[in-house]
């Protein structure tokens, strides 16, 4: 009884330094609920980033324990109850490098580094627009749109790489790319970054650009398609690229590039909004809209990389895929191959996390916060 009265009067003491800390914001209470019974394998945990709305301030970090079973709401706020308005708007991209855990802030133009176990804040990189986020030799590479958040055919701002130190948080330097540069990857030294020129309707960009990481300068332009997204390296030297296509009628596909040659060799009839590479397998979903029907085709499948072909149009097996409305996040496990899937909803509501086995058969779901979309893996578990 005394230890649950000292545990009732420390979270009281809690909840009101947030409101003492954070007058006339929203606050956010960490919650945790016992989804699934523990796991033990070399991966402890995962952490999901929930973009919120954009515009609202509502980003935050859950954390999913696979030694307990427990996934807990709203870490981040209860980490750092002093921090004013929590993470910050939009949520747009989550890595662990080293012992450091950074979380790309689109709208509110910074990367929150944070303790990588405790998601303690250690501070944040300065960076405008900034998109995503990859490492290499002890630095942080961000691609940033540069520019303000503006639809507009005539938009004359670049955007850019920027080259930052992990250690002081400093940006270093900056490479230009295109117009809204989004995903990057790193192989055999150089930088792949993908142009979509999304604020440039109808006039979208089509380029990869390529950058030599030593000189740390664009080098070329691959032409592959237009409002290009996604990027993810195989280990046979491909690269493998999403473009989102224009709403109308050209469509959302998957493209493959080859690293050796820097050009493009290859195209799948497969619609792409997101993907995750496990071993050979790319799995991916599609939430495709279209001015035309004004409406959205939803689409599950997996591409072998190895043969390039698509091996299945829906990953999911019971039937329990029409209960996701908006497909918005995507991840498995290299161990166990289960497969996360998350439903941003209606976007302005918390969402659902759901967890499949590797069959494609629901084991659990449970509530996130707003737009649930990207994930990272907490490292090996600790003897």
């Amino acid at each position: 009884m005394k230890r649950k009265k000292i545990d009732l009067l420390l979270y009281v003491v809690f909840i009101l330094s947030l409101f003492s800390c954070r007058e006339d914001i929203i606050v956010f209470i960490p919650e945790q609920v016992e989804v699934s019974i523990p796991e033990y394998t070399s991966i402890q945990g995962f952490y999901l980033l929930n973009e919120g709305n954009m515009g609202s301030n509502k980003s935050t970090l859950d954390y999913y324990d696979y030694t307990t079973g427990v996934y807990s709401r709203n870490i981040f706020g209860a980490a750092n109850p002093t921090v004013p308005k929590e993470m910050g708007d939009v949520g747009n991209d989550i890595k662990i490098y080293g012992s450091k855990l950074y979380a790309v802030i689109n709208c509110s133009d910074k990367v929150e580094v944070m303790d990588a176990s405790t998601a303690v804040r250690l501070g944040q990189i300065d960076i405008p627009n900034c998109r995503y986020i990859r490492f290499h030799k002890g630095y942080a590479y961000v691609t940033s749109y540069a520019g303000p958040v503006r639809l507009n055919p005539e938009y004359e701002q670049l955007g850019y790489v920027a080259k930052v130190d992990t250690t002081t948080f400093e940006v270093l330097e900056e490479c230009l790319v295109g117009f809204q540069p989004d995903e990057l990857e790193i192989v055999n030294n150089k930088i792949y970054v993908a142009n979509s020129g999304g604020y440039m309707f109808p006039n979208y960009e089509n380029t990869v650009s390529v950058i030599d990481i030593d000189s740390f300068r664009e080098i070329r332009r691959i032409e592959v398609a237009i409002n290009l997204h996604r990027l993810r390296a195989d280990r046979y030297g491909n690269l493998w690229v999403s473009s989102r296509g224009n709403y109308y009628r050209i469509p959302s596909r998957l493209y493959q590039i080859d690293t050796k040659e820097d050009r493009l060799v290859d195209s799948l009839d497969i619609a792409v909004s997101n993907f995750h590479l496990d071993g050979d397998s790319l799995y991916i979903y599609s939430t495709e809209w279209s001015y035309i029907s004004m409406s959205n085709e939803i689409t599950y499948g997996i591409v072998d990389v190895a043969k390039k072909e698509v091996v299945t149009r829906n990953f999911i097996t019971d039937g329990t895929d029409r209960n996701i409305r908006i497909p918005y996040g995507i991840m498995v496990n290299p161990i166990t191959k289960d497969i996360y899937v998350t439903d941003a909803k209606n976007y302005v509501s918390p969402g659902t996390l759901y967890c499949f086995d590797k069959e494609g058969k629901q084991k659990w779901n449970v509530r996130t916060g707003d737009i649930p979309a990207h994930f990272v893996f907490l490292g090996e578990l600790k003897e």
